[in-house]
């Protein structure tokens, strides 16, 4: 009876079953390994057709529509069923690769990003959703485990598609080469998952309303992000947080929440959980100007640049395996280490990214490495800690609402930190006066100012390191 209960990785792997976790987890690798292509390229994409004022939007409108896409899979489960319902996200994410592909101009680049990042959040919301519909229950937490390590598989292959595509001055079929893999998807997708519907839970309704206020929020900073003038620069500030104040305000009155009870104090374990996570999700966005810092001010290849980007994420993960299964004592430590690991990383690049002369010396430019990898170690630290505390610390009948509510608030976190991102390097001088100059005034400012979230995240873990004993 034992053996029938006991689920093991090549049952999950092998066979019919195999074919299915390569079609769910397909859908998270489209996704994934595109934001790190993109990440990697865009240097080489503003230099040739231009919009360098716009480089964080492209971070921004794909993150922006993610929410939304993320926010309508389960609706698009339930009226097209799963099979029909990844097929429509496929083509969607398509279309969006194929605007980026043949973009010649910015805007057009926008537009195409916009669609990839919708299509790539229905992807998104699809793969984890299905796992229950798919595999048995016993099967459930290896497929979750499969399906959310496509994330590292993306670190490795996306910098490298990038890296080669854009070094050869052929950047466009970095998006093209995405087309087969999402043929393949599409096939698996039609052979292995059934045209089945969702689990029918007609009282559960997605708040499409309050994520479309956060989501015009954050375009409202993108938007004043474009003037020269610190006047409209905190206006747009001052009207995103308001607008994000409004639906906190509203989605503690409503049925359909957001968020579970308690999320919007921070002197609650809750509140203090969800800020944390906000915090410094909002401080590795600085990864996105990373490539173009490299590439100018050091003359690093795109290839070597997008993997130096990419050692974040490796730090991240390192951080997460090192933190997993300590006591509750321990995890306070991390959960309190993690974020001033992180913010002394993000001051170390901000005074060592400038300087031109670590790339004179290969011995000084390794040192680099250090403040990469630190800036996502100090997240993997307590990230496990801080997301298991959550399921912990939510109201008995919300844990379903405080899951799904950690991927909108990471979204949010890092659409709005791309925004602030764009606002502050163009007021530090990325666009004037440019080139060079501009780029190390702008990693000064940059990484500076975004040392100060992950502090935040430390002054504010007193919530979260009480929620060990919930």
């Amino acid at each position: 009876m034992q053996n029938k209960q006991t689920a093991s990785w090549s049952e999950l792997l092998w066979g019919r079953n195999g074919l299915r976790s390569v079609a769910l987890a397909g859908g998270v690798a489209l996704h994934a390994v595109n934001v790190y292509i993109v990440t990697t390229i865009l240097p080489s994409v503003v230099q040739d057709i231009g919009g360098l004022e716009y480089y964080a939007w492209n971070t921004t409108l794909f993150v922006v529509a993610s929410i939304l896409g993320s926010a309508l899979s389960p609706k698009a489960m339930d009226s097209f069923g799963a099979r029909r319902a990844f097929l429509m996200a496929i083509v969607i994410f398509v279309l969006g690769t194929v605007g980026c592909a043949l973009a010649p101009s910015m805007p057009w680049m926008l537009a195409g990003r916009t669609a990839q990042g919708l299509g790539g959040g229905l992807l998104l919301g699809l793969s984890y959703s299905s796992v229950r519909l798919v595999f048995e229950e016993r099967l459930w937490p290896l497929a979750m485990v499969f399906v959310s390590s496509m994330w590292g598989v993306a670190t490795l292959a996306g910098p490298a598609i990038g890296g080669i595509f854009a070094q050869t001055g052929h950047w466009r079929l970095a998006f093209w080469v995405v087309l087969p893999i999402a043929a393949g998807l599409s096939w698996l997708v039609h052979t292995q998952v059934a045209p089945v519907a969702g689990l029918g839970d007609k009282q559960v309704k997605a708040p499409l309303g309050k994520i479309s206020v956060l989501a015009l929020s954050v375009l409202v900073v993108s938007v004043a992000s474009l003037s020269d003038s610190w006047y409209w620069n905190l206006l747009g500030i001052a009207v995103g947080l308001f607008m994000t104040v409004l639906v906190a305000k509203a989605d503690n009155r409503s049925e359909a929440r957001l968020f579970p009870t308690g999320s919007y104090s921070i002197h609650t374990a809750l509140g203090s959980l969800y800020a944390c996570i906000c915090l410094l999700s909002i401080g590795v966005t600085t990864e996105i100007y990373i490539p173009y810092f490299l590439q100018l001010i050091h003359g690093k290849t795109p290839l070597i640049a997008g993997y130096l980007t990419a050692l974040m994420s490796a730090g991240w993960t390192l951080g997460s395996f090192i933190s997993s299964n300590r006591s509750p004592a321990t995890s306070n430590r991390l959960i309190q280490a993690g974020p001033i690991i992180s913010a002394g990383s993000l001051l170390m690049l901000g005074v060592m990214m400038p300087l031109t002369s670590l790339s004179q010396d290969a011995g000084s430019f390794s040192w680099l490495i250090v403040p990469l990898v630190g800036v996502g170690l100090g997240v993997g630290l307590c990230w496990p800690n801080l997301l298991t505390r959550v399921f912990k610390s939510a109201p008995a009948g919300q844990e379903n609402i405080a899951s799904s509510a950690i991927t909108t608030l990471q979204l949010y976190a890092m659409a709005m930190g791309a925004s602030l991102a764009g606002m502050v390097t163009n007021a530090a001088g990325f666009m004037q006066p440019g080139g060079a100059l501009g780029a190390q005034q702008a990693a000064i400012a940059l990484f500076t100012i975004f040392a100060v979230a992950p502090a935040l995240a430390a002054i504010f873990s007193r919530g979260a390191r009480r929620a060990a004993h919930a």
